[in-house]
C-alpha cells in the first residue's frame, strides 16, 4: 500500500482566526515566538484556563509539534469520552468533581527486570517535560489538536527494563466507584484495560501525558497519566493509569471485549477500514465551526497524519484483517 503524507492541519480548520491570531499575539509580546521553549503558559493565559489549575514547570516545546493553534482549553476539557465518569461528552467534566488524582501509585509487573509498585514523582521527576501539539481522532468520527504535556513513553518503560520475552505492553484504568459514578453501572467491564505492542510502546510518539496547556492533567482528561498514541482511535489512549503490564501474549482490552465485530487490538486511524455502524473516511473537527460545534466534514488521514513515522510498525500487517 502506497501512503502518502498528507498536508498540515490548515488553522481555520481547527480555531476561529481570531482565537489564534490572539494567541499568536500574546505570544509575541511575552517574547515567545522563536524562543523554542515555555510556550504553553503563555498560551494558556490566552485561553483563560482557570487559576486553580497548577501550572507544570520546565515544559520544553517538542520540535516535531503542528504548527497551528490548538483546540481551546474549554473545548478540550469540556467536550471528550471518559466512560468511568458517564456516556455523555459532558459527563467527564460535571462528574470528575471528587476524583483525586494525588497520591498515586502504579504498578509494574510481568515480564520485567523492575517490578513494583512506584509513586508518580518516582515515575515522572526523573524526566523533562514537553508539550507535543498532536492530533486526537475519536473512532467516533470526531477530532481535535490537543497540546498535551508528557514524556515520551518509552523513556519511562526502559527504566523498568522489559525483558526479550515482553511483546506487548498491558494497561490498566483505576477503579474507584465512589469518586467516578461511571463505574457504578456496567456500561462497561471495569477495570478499563488497554494495551500496544512493543514496538507501539516504544515508538518515539507515544506520549505518558501529565498535563494539557502546561496545566497539570484535568481529572476528565485522564489525571494523573494517561497515553497518547496519535495515530491510533482515542480510546487506545487508556486514561488514570494504575497498572502497566509487559506479557509476551497479546492483552485483552475493553473494547475489543465489548463489541469484537467493531473495535480490533490496533485501531489505527484509517480511512479505508470503516467502522460497521459510520464510514471513517471524512471526520468532524470540533470547534473550527461557525456558529456551531463541528465544521463540515474533512478528510481522515491514514494513521491521522503520521503515516511516515508509523507505517513501518505495519510492514506485512493486513490492516483491514487487523484493524
Amino acid at each position: 500500500m502506497l501512503i502518502r503524507r498528507p498536508p498540515d492541519i490548515k488553522s481555520s480548520e481547527i480555531t476561529p482566526e481570531r482565537h489564534y491570531f490572539n494567541r499568536r499575539e500574546l505570544l509575541r509580546s511575552a517574547g515567545f515566538i522563536g524562543a523554542g521553549a515555555l510556550l504553553s503558559q503563555a498560551v494558556a493565559a490566552a485561553d483563560g484556563i482557570p487559576a486553580s489549575h497548577r501550572r507544570l514547570a520546565g515544559v520544553q516545546r517538542w520540535p516535531g509539534s503542528l504548527r497551528d493553534a490548538p483546540n481551546t482549553f474549554e473545548e478540550i476539557t469540556t467536550y471528550n469520552n471518559f466512560y468511568e465518569f458517564g456516556t455523555g461528552k459532558s459527563d467527564p467534566a460535571e462528574a470528575s468533581g471528587r476524583f483525586r488524582p494525588k497520591p498515586w501509585k502504579v504498578k509494574i509487573d510481568g515480564e520485567t527486570d523492575a517490578p513494583g509498585t512506584y509513586d508518580y514523582d518516582t515515575i515522572v521527576k526523573p524526566h523533562a517535560l514537553e508539550e507535543r501539539i498532536y492530533r486526537l481522532r475519536c473512532v467516533e468520527a470526531w477530532s481535535m489538536v490537543v497540546p498535551w504535556v508528557g514524556i515520551p513513553l518509552r523513556d519511562v518503560l526502559k527504566r523498568y527494563k522489559p525483558t526479550s520475552r515482553a511483546k506487548y505492553v498491558a494497561f490498566e484504568t483505576v477503579v474507584r466507584p465512589a469518586e467516578m459514578p461511571g463505574q457504578r453501572s456496567r456500561t462497561l467491564d471495569w477495570p478499563y484495560v488497554e494495551g500496544l505492542t512493543i514496538a507501539e510502546a516504544m515508538h518515539p510518539l507515544t506520549l505518558l501525558v501529565v498535563g494539557v496547556y502546561g496545566v497539570e492533567l484535568p481529572a476528565q482528561n485522564g489525571a494523573p497519566l494517561r497515553l497518547m498514541v496519535p495515530w491510533k482511535y482515542g480510546f487506545k489512549s487508556i486514561k488514570s493509569i494504575v497498572r502497566i503490564s509487559f506479557t509476551e501474549k497479546q492483552p485483552p482490552t475493553t473494547w475489543s471485549m465489548s463489541a469484537p465485530d467493531e473495535y480490533g487490538f490496533y485501531a489505527n486511524v484509517n480511512p479505508e477500514v470503516d467502522h460497521p455502524r459510520w464510514s471513517q473516511a471524512t471526520e468532524r473537527r470540533v470547534g473550527s465551526g461557525i456558529g456551531s460545534l463541528f465544521a463540515a466534514r474533512q478528510d481522515t488521514l491514514m494513521f491521522n497524519g503520521y503515516a511516515d513515522q508509523v507505517a513501518s510498525l505495519y510492514t506485512g500487517l493486513d490492516l483491514t484483517r487487523n484493524f
